[in-house]
């Protein structure tokens, strides 16, 4: 399968007992390991107010690679813009490309605390599930509703956090046409006054859209004729009527002339299953860190996740995500990359690897692209 690309999408984790300042140095590192392996694009996604993620700026950690790395490319998985504006993001983006030209990803995301608004209706896959399993067998599990995390305290302060008194967001359709036109250089206000980012204007960046559902992103995406990363790895429910909805949207533009898909996964490789599962205890109370509204803990060794009290309803809390975590040998976790890659008819594949030890996570990437690179 080496025709399809593997790339990396990081959340710059924090272990148990470590610090925000190693987790980045670990990154960099991680980075640099990823080029020589031949993955071929390295993005950071952002999360704000979680004590076991420093990813909180991907333009941050993006400079920072981006002096680290040499030929891989870079990028945003996603900058959410409910809290940012189209002008902040592509002069923001365009310092990056000043000096490290032709490398750079510019993945977008609706999130960051926009209310809800215009929004494309979703469309429901035409694949049809049978007990939980597309045709070739990839599993697809009950939609997860994140409804319940709407009203948390928490999240109201974040929003309260992430913007000014009394701003609003822009609609996101909306926001993603006037990056576009900052980026070509013809943006005009509804006033006629033209507006020139600099840096920014003409930067050399490959835009992206990031979705989970076949509603606006894959809509905004499909009719601007941009490339599109579904992801499996957040809500594995949704990827089917994602890519679908994506693709029933999509026009050709100046960036594409057909559709682009990538597809995320959770990882986890080892020499062997057993080794691979015992690496990937902590990600049980991690991912239930996050959808309890408390935010992403460090990640735990696999002693202190095992110490972790369970109930059921933590199980049913977290089981979607678990249980389409790919965790295993490099063969096993290469047959399920391809069964995910033929449900979704994926161009590329985008992994995210989590384990306590630093070096146990080279080794993941390590692992899966020799074997990847061998088929």
């Amino acid at each position: 399968m080496s025709g399809i690309p593997l790339g990396v999408l990081d959340l710059v984790p924090i272990p148990s007992g470590s610090t925000a300042a190693e987790a980045l140095r670990d990154t960099i590192d991680l980075a640099r390991w990823a080029e020589r392996f031949g993955y071929s694009r390295y993005w950071f996604a952002e999360h704000h107010l979680n004590p076991g993620v420093a990813g909180s700026s991907p333009a941050v950690v993006l400079a920072l690679t981006a002096s680290a790395t040499s030929t891989i490319r870079i990028g945003s998985g996603a900058v959410q813009l409910g809290h940012r504006t189209a002008l902040s993001t592509v002069e923001e983006f365009g310092l990056i490309d000043a000096l490290h030209p032709g490398r750079l990803d510019l993945g977008l995301g609706r999130s960051g605390g926009r209310p809800s608004g215009k929004t494309a209706e979703t469309r429901p896959s035409t694949v049809p599930v049978v007990d939980g399993r597309a045709p070739n067998g990839l599993l697809i599990p009950p939609r997860f509703s994140f409804e319940h995390l709407l009203g948390e305290p928490r999240f109201r302060l974040q929003h309260r956090l992430l913007h000014q008194p009394g701003a609003g967001s822009q609609d996101y359709g909306d926001q993603i046409d006037d990056i576009l036109a900052l980026l070509r250089g013809d943006y005009r206000s509804a006033e006629g006054i033209e507006a020139h980012a600099v840096p920014g204007e003409g930067a050399d960046v490959q835009l992206w859209i990031l979705g989970s559902s076949g509603g606006q992103s894959a809509d905004v995406a499909g009719r601007n004729g941009l490339r599109f990363a579904a992801n499996y790895h957040v809500s594995p429910a949704t990827v089917l009527e994602a890519a679908e909805g994506y693709r029933a949207a999509f026009q050709p533009s100046d960036h594409l002339d057909k559709p682009y898909v990538s597809v995320s996964a959770d990882v986890v490789v080892a020499e062997d299953d057993a080794t691979a599962r015992e690496l990937a205890t902590g990600y049980a109370p991690w991912v239930r860190s996050i959808r309890t509204a408390e935010g992403a803990i460090p990640f735990p060794t696999p002693a202190e996740a095992r110490a972790h009290p369970w109930t059921e309803a933590d199980r049913d809390l977290v089981a979607d995500r678990v249980d389409t975590q790919f965790v295993g040998s490099p063969g096993r976790v290469a047959d399920l990359l391809e069964q995910l890659q033929e449900a979704t008819e994926a161009d590329e594949l985008i992994i995210t690897t989590i384990t306590h030890g630093h070096a146990d996570r080279v080794r993941s990437y390590q692992l899966l692209a020799e074997e990847w690179n061998r088929r």
